[in-house]
């Protein structure tokens, strides 16, 4: 299912694609860590939206669309204004580039995410490969 970026239907299909992608599921296997991703607005993004992934072994155990930035406490969180999301997600901008050059913020260990570039790759892939569109 394809799904508008960002929407609760997307985060929806995310879950789905990221559990049925066998390429994900051998590449993520090791892969330890919830992320949240906070769409800062911009543009036709008019309010904050923050996703809650939990990620565990190649699965995606549960995701959240949440307002509380506290309400969980992941390994990781990504930031960026919605354009550099959507830019990501169009193939305009390199994930590795955006998180070297600032446009997407990472908190969490830097070494672990490094260490897991082809699991951050598929990820990318498969968030792609569901999106429609951006708003």
């Amino acid at each position: 299912m394809d799904a508008i970026f960002p929407s609760p239907a997307w985060l929806e299909s995310f879950e789905e694609k990221l559990n049925a992608d066998e390429r994900y599921a051998k590449v993520g296997s090791k892969w330890e860590g919830d992320i949240y991703f906070v769409i800062q607005p911009e543009g036709n993004l008019q309010d904050q939206v923050i996703y809650y992934l939990d990620l565990w072994h190649g699965k995606c155990r549960s995701t959240e669309v949440t307002q509380d930035i506290s309400s969980h406490s992941p390994a990781f969180t990504l930031s960026a204004a919605y354009g550099n999301f959507a830019r990501i997600l169009k193939g305009d901008l390199d994930p590795m580039q955006a998180i070297m050059t600032r446009k997407l913020e990472v908190k969490g260990n830097m070494a672990v995410m490094m260490r897991s570039i082809p699991t951050v790759l598929e990820f990318v892939r498969c968030a792609k490969e569901i999106t429609k569109d951006v708003l």
